[in-house]
């Protein structure tokens, strides 16, 4: 199945969680990331149980120190 990850096409498998596509994509889930789907945002605790559905659209934003 296809989703949309920041405007980029991802083929992944059935049953692939958010926390799974992280993995897949090779970005650490550890802190300062944000995770919407649709335009919702999902809590962080909710990614490993979290299946997503073809043509999702997911946004990840990562926070970032400055100012």
């Amino acid at each position: 199945m296809e989703v949309t990850v920041n405007n980029k096409l991802y083929a992944v498998q059935q049953g692939t969680t958010i926390a799974a596509l992280l993995q897949f994509i090779q970005l650490p889930s550890d802190k300062g990331l944000a995770v919407a789907i649709n335009r919702e945002v999902i809590p962080k605790p909710a990614w490993p149980q979290h299946v997503l559905q073809t043509a999702d659209s997911i946004t990840i934003i990562r926070a970032t120190q400055g100012g």
